[in-house]
């Protein structure tokens, strides 16, 4: 195996607290950007209710961070047959606390927030010394620590919000002297206005602007024309207008060549030493994550860039009082040479919840996939039904290769929590790790995996 669980674990509670023997309750609250974008001016966007509720169950992905002696808060119990495969499979799970009640739309946070029996629960965790572990430290989050007595294991939110600003990783690269895309850094109309002039004074190249704190390929937009600018720069002028203040964070940058996207991690402790995690070849489409492979193939000279700038920026958000995981995406160009930081993610990652199941199940020399199979059904779909359509294609240990199942809530979280018939088909996720001895097997379990999905789609709904 790659290592021996726990390992993450106790590096991450050595990091956030000090000590590997303290108990963490964990916090799935993905998409903890939208917390702190709130009063900052953004770009129009669109946001379906069912792609929130989605998101908004991928709080399941934490039941994987946490050992035996952990807590993990869910928006809503586990389907048992799921925790049953985990076990057989010798996963050692946190102890879990559900939400009361649980609506779509809100993060686990919230969902926590509005349950006082759960609230409760949580209390009497602080008196043994149990530390939040959250995804990302948010205002929401400090409010559940001051409702529950339990300190949150993370810098302040004013803090983590600063370092996970978009206009803050490229200062600091620039600072670092670190390659990045021609481009940007904006904290005023006047600096966003420049930036928008001078990108339509560059016909040469090609130019996005972002917003500080999207995510999932939200919050940016293509200036493919000098108009398209002078609209967003006087929608943004307007917004200004109404809140008094005229401070913005957007990043206009070049919109390069490339071969490959990165994802690395790198966790930041107290004492503000670093600890170099791994690196993985990040899967998107249209912008938008779909997945990771580990091993990432890399030369050495690449890998020693990667963890060169995991060092340097570790040290130098330790300078501004951060501590704990940091995720940094980067690209290769078509000539092989890296693009060290796109942005930093300083916060968990997807890649984060990956890492037990990869140290306690893929072997030295085989290959992962982490990725996701959009469904469309009509009627929820119960583990225990999955696994029938799936049978021989989820991991076996004694085969050591298959599908590791690490989030199922998404796959019925579009469903009514009233248990209402939905109009039409539900989107879902089934999200997993794909474990094979070679590219060519991934490639081919995937492929039945699809297909096994697909042909039994309406058989399941």
């Amino acid at each position: 195996m790659t290592g021996t669980w726990p390992g993450f674990r106790e590096r991450l509670a050595t990091a956030l607290t000090g000590t590997p023997e303290t108990p963490l309750v964990f916090l799935g609250n993905f998409e903890v950007e939208q917390q702190w974008a709130r009063g900052e001016h953004t770009l129009p966007r669109l946001s379906a209710p069912a792609a929130d509720a989605v998101v908004n169950h991928m709080d399941e992905f934490a039941l994987l961070l946490g050992d035996a002696v952990d807590h993990v808060v869910l928006k809503s119990r586990p389907d048992d047959d799921h925790l049953a495969f985990l076990a057989d499979l010798g996963v050692r799970l946190p102890h879990l606390h559900v939400a009361g009640a649980q609506d779509p739309a809100r993060t686990v946070t919230e969902d926590a927030l509005a349950d006082p029996a759960l609230l409760a629960a949580l209390s009497g965790l602080a008196v043994g010394g149990c530390r939040i572990a959250a995804h990302g430290v948010s205002a929401q989050e400090e409010l559940l620590a001051a409702a529950t007595g339990l300190s949150v294991a993370a810098p302040d939110a004013v803090t983590c919000k600063a370092v996970n600003s978009k206009v803050y990783s490229r200062r600091v690269a620039d600072e670092l002297g670190l390659r990045q895309p021609r481009g940007w850094a904006c904290r005023t109309l006047a600096e966003l206005g420049a930036a928008f002039e001078a990108a339509a004074g560059d016909e040469q190249r090609r130019y996005v602007v972002k917003e500080a704190f999207g995510v999932s390929g939200k919050g940016i937009a293509v200036l493919e024309s000098r108009r398209r600018g002078e609209r967003i720069l006087s929608m943004v002028t307007r917004q200004a207008e109404r809140t008094g203040h005229d401070a913005v964070s957007f990043v206009v940058e070049e919109w390069v060549a490339k071969q490959g996207d990165l994802n690395y991690q790198f966790t930041v402790a107290r004492d503000g030493t670093t600890h170099f995690d791994f690196v993985k070849e990040q899967l998107t489409e249209g912008g938008v994550h779909k997945g990771h492979r580990m091993p990432a193939r890399l030369t050495g000279a690449q890998l020693d860039v990667v963890r060169d700038t995991a060092e340097r920026l570790g040290k130098r958000l330790a300078s501004d009082g951060y501590f704990g995981v940091v995720g940094v995406d980067a690209m290769i160009d078509p000539d092989g040479a890296l693009y060290p930081v796109v942005e930093i993610n300083a916060r968990n990652n997807m890649s984060t919840y990956q890492v037990r199941l990869q140290e306690q199940f893929v072997a030295e020399r085989q290959i992962a996939v982490a990725r996701h199979y959009p469904l469309r059904l009509a009627e929820p779909l119960p583990f225990a039904a999955a696994h029938r359509l799936l049978d021989g294609l989820l991991f076996d240990r004694a085969r050591g290769t298959g599908l590791l199942v690490n989030n199922y809530a998404t796959v019925n979280a579009g469903f009514p929590a009233d248990g209402r018939t939905p109009e039409g088909p539900v989107a879902g996720r089934l999200y997993g790790v794909l474990v094979a001895d070679s590219d060519d097997a991934v490639e081919a379990l995937d492929t039945r995996i699809a297909a096994r999905l697909a042909a039994g789609r309406d058989t399941v709904a």
